[in-house]
Parts: structure tokens; sequence; C-alpha cells
């Protein structure tokens, strides 16, 4: 069997490593010319981390991100509306990593290179078309400087372009654009103290202006390096701007609607002033589709369900994705029956967690809280009983596939490998 896979990022190559480590020959091909490391701070939940320790990667996260030790939520003055352990903190067999996207990304980039070969990875290939025959798929690629990469043949191609998936585009050609959930984040990394406990992830304010940070890596003064979100919600009904990770935020665009919120135990103000770099971009998302396979084309990551960064599951869904589809392919003679496997488990839970996602996930309390309490409270117990607010909680961790029990007793996505 032999994989085409189109995209290198993380669920590409993700999906290249659970590939090689099942026994499967596969290719990754990616549009840009050089893959650099992108972006800012991500989390990976223990459902991903336990897939992700499988392929041997336990210790690259370890060096690289931070173990989270717990969840925030905060009213817009700080006050406390809930907190609990996170990861192996809160009973898991796996932890939680906070991390930089871009060296998430360009470790498992260096392990696709080390463990598949330098030639396992093709920049400036930019997939526009595919054409099927009887058990094989072609990738047809866009010109480059003047010449057109020769199209590239196998039993399946696996399509993790991203939220702009030309692929998508292909078999859904009427969709049209992302959609706006007009809101707009700014984004930035900054050197800091540590706050709480040093490995905390905080969510404060409510569903139209929220603050969201955590730190991604130690540095060696005592200082962390703090991903921050500011997110604010307009009136506007267009697309504000396209979703580009280089586009520059400006400070008076957002900071005004935040420079009230200096918590005792964190100076917002001063986090956002202190940022090396500042990006701005809308939170958008996709309708969940029916189905993420054509022919011998499978969707994979964004590109089958691309949806708001609410819960900490954007990038670990595209790794289950990965592993599920790995899987499926290892463990069944039939390609065809292995793909519609992974598209009838893994697209109908993606799409009850797109509408979780929609509905706010977790974040919903703070909504509550606001809408009960304006002006803040004396006891939180009579606005949101302890019972409502662990609801909150609970209803994402199950449908998102890490509860803790759930998770703890699931069967390794580990399959013997493939005969060649």
């Amino acid at each position: 069997m032999n994989v085409t896979i189109l995209g290198g990022g993380i669920g590409g190559l993700t999906t290249a490593l659970s590939l090689h480590a099942a026994g499967i020959s596969c290719r990754v091909y990616e549009a840009v010319s050089e893959i650099r490391p992108l972006g800012v701070g991500i989390n990976l939940l223990p459902h991903s981390v336990r897939e992700l320790s499988e392929l041997g990667l336990l210790p690259a996260l370890e060096r690289m991100g931070i173990r989270t030790q717990e969840v925030v939520y905060a009213t817009k003055r700080g006050e406390m509306v809930w907190r609990e352990p996170r990861g192996e903190f809160a009973g898991y067999r796996w932890p939680q990593f906070s991390v930089h996207r871009g060296h998430l990304q360009m470790m498992l980039l260096d392990a696709v290179k080390e463990r598949l070969g330098d030639n396992a990875v093709f920049t400036g290939h930019e997939a526009i078309d595919i054409t099927q025959d009887a058990g094989s798929a072609t990738v047809h690629f866009k010109p480059r400087d003047g010449v057109t990469p020769a199209p590239v043949s196998g039993d399946a191609v696996i399509a993790s372009d991203g939220i702009h998936s030309t692929i998508r585009g292909l078999f859904y050609p009427d969709e049209g654009p992302p959609k706006w959930s007009r809101r707009i984040l700014w984004r930035g990394t900054t050197i800091g103290r540590p706050f709480l406990t040093g490995a905390s992830m905080v969510l404060a304010g409510h569903a139209w202006q929220k603050w969201v940070t955590y730190p991604i890596s130690n540095l060696e003064d005592g200082t962390q390096l703090i991903n921050w979100i500011a997110e604010r919600t307009f009136e506007a009904t267009t697309m504000h701007a396209p979703e580009d990770w280089s586009r520059p935020g400006k400070l008076e665009d957002f900071l005004p609607a935040f420079e009230d919120w200096n918590f005792p135990w964190m100076p917002v103000p001063d986090i956002v002033r202190g940022a090396q770099k500042i990006y701005e971009y809308p939170m958008s998302d996709r309708d969940a589709v029916s189905s993420w396979i054509f022919g011998r084309v499978a969707l994979l990551g964004d590109a089958a369900h691309a949806m708001y960064p609410i819960g900490s599951n954007g990038a670990s869904q595209a790794v289950l994705d990965a592993r599920q589809l790995a899987y499926e392919l290892a463990s069944r003679d039939n390609i065809d029956e292995a793909l519609a496997a992974y598209d009838a488990l893994r697209r109908p839970a993606t799409a009850k967690l797109l509408e979780l996602t929609r509905a706010e996930g977790p974040d919903a309390i703070l909504k509550v809280v606001e809408e009960r309490a304006p002006d803040g409270f004396d006891d939180l117990d009579k606005i949101v009983p302890p019972a409502e607010r662990e609801a909150f909680a609970a209803r994402y961790k199950n449908a998102a596939g890490f509860d803790r029990e759930a998770l703890n007793g699931k069967p390794s996505l580990a399959p013997p490998k493939r005969k060649q």
C-alpha cells in the first residue's frame, strides 16, 4: 500500500508517522516552498498526548513544552469561577501539554525525516486536482516558477491541507469560504513571570470578550514564554480578514477594551504590551459535511472539521484523525472499507464537537456567570451551583473524547505492522 498525504502541518505529519509505524508506505506533499515554525501556542489534551506518546514522541514534548497542571475560569474582574486539574494531575494516564505550534510542527517534521527519510517530504507541491481510476488516485500540482511538478499516484490520498482545503473544495464546490463567528482574535507571546501554579491555563471574561493565556516554555532565568489570546466580538457580518498567521495586529484595535483587566494574580495589559509580536485573525469554522471519503480520497484535520479554538481541541483532533486512519488502514485488507470505517468513527464525533464549540464548549460557564452577575458576586454558589459548574466541564470532556475513565481504559490504536 502506498499513501499520498497532502499537507505538512500537524495532521499530515502525524499521519505520516502513524502510517510508517504501521508499516504503510507514504509521502507528504506540502504547498509552501519552506516549512517554517509559524503560529503561537496550542494545547495537546491527554487523548492526543497518548497517541503521540505511542509514536515515541513524549520525550520531545517534554523538552519543548509545559505539562499543564490546571485550567482556571475567571470573570473579567479576575474572580475565580471554576478551577480543575488537568492531565496527570487530574488522574489521566497521560499529561496535557502547552506548546508552541510551530515548534511542535518542526518536531514532527524532524521525526518524519528521521524515520521515513529525507525524501519523504516534498515542499513546493500545491495540489490543485485529483483524478481517480479503479484502485488508485493521482494528485496534480500547480506550476511553480514555470515548472509543473509531476503527478503523483497512490492507493489513497489523504487531504490535510487546512481550513482552505483545495481538495475539500473539489468535492464541495458550492461550500464557499469559512464561516466567520464575528470574533477577532489577537494573539501573541510575551516573556514574563510565572502566574498561579506556573503551569496554569486561564480563561477569563465572557463570550463576547475573552482573555486566554498559558505558558508554553520555561526559560533559564526563571521567566516563561507566555502565550495569550485577546478575543472580541463585532457586529459586522462580513469576513474581517483572511485566516493568516502573518497578519500583524495593532494594540489600539483591542488593548483599550482590556486596559482595566488588571487581576491581582495577572496583569493583563502588561502582558499584552510585552508581546514580541501580535497577530490578528478572525475566528472561523466550517459546517460539518456528509462525508470525508470520495473514492480513494479522505479528508483529515482542518480540511475535514475546522472548528473554533475553544476547548483546546483543534490540533488534538487532527492527531486523533491520523491515528484512527492509520489503524483502520493497517487493520483491514480492503482500503475502501478502511476509509469508510475511519469516516464512520471520526466524522460524527467531530461534528458533535463542532456544535459544542459553537455553543462555547466548556467556556459557556463564563457566559452564564456574566449574564447572572454582570457586576460581580459575593457567593458564587448562589449564582452557579457547584453541580452546574461541574456539568459544563463534564459534558465537553465526554464529547471531546477525553473523559478520564473512558480514555484511561480505551484500547490502543497501535496496530500490528502490515506486511508489505
